[in-house]
C-alpha cells in the first residue's frame, strides 16, 4: 500500500529560472498551428508602423499539454477577473495578413 508521499501527484519539481529567462519577452500576438502530434505556438511582437513582425519565441507541446495550458489559462483569467474586473476585449484584433508567417495546421 502506498503512503502517498512518492506518487507522481505529490512529487515536488525543482524549477530553475535563469536570470535572462526571468526577464521575459514581450509579445502582443500569438499564432498557433498544430499537427496530429503537437501544437506550435509562436509568440510575436508586432510594432505599429513596422511592416515586419518578429517571432520572439516558439513553444512546441503535445496535445495533452496544450489542453492543460488552456485549462490553466482559463483558471488564471477567472481569478484575475475576480480580483481586477472583467478583461475588456477589443472588438477587433490586430490587422495582419492571414498567411502571416507561413502555413497553418502543419508542424
Amino acid at each position: 500500500m502506498e503512503d502517498g508521499k512518492n506518487t507522481p501527484q505529490n512529487q515536488q519539481i525543482d524549477v530553475e529560472l535563469p536570470e535572462e529567462v526571468a526577464e521575459g519577452i514581450y509579445s502582443n500576438l500569438a499564432m498557433i498551428a498544430h499537427s496530429n502530434s503537437e501544437f506550435v505556438i509562436d509568440f510575436i511582437r508586432l510594432m505599429p508602423g513596422v511592416p515586419k513582425a518578429k517571432v520572439k519565441s516558439r513553444i512546441i507541446m503535445t496535445p495533452d499539454h496544450a489542453k492543460r495550458l488552456l485549462a490553466a489559462l482559463k483558471d488564471n483569467i477567472a481569478k484575475y477577473e475576480q480580483s481586477f474586473g472583467k478583461i475588456q476585449s477589443g472588438a477587433e484584433g490586430p490587422n495582419f495578413p492571414m498567411n502571416f508567417g507561413g502555413g497553418y495546421g502543419e508542424a
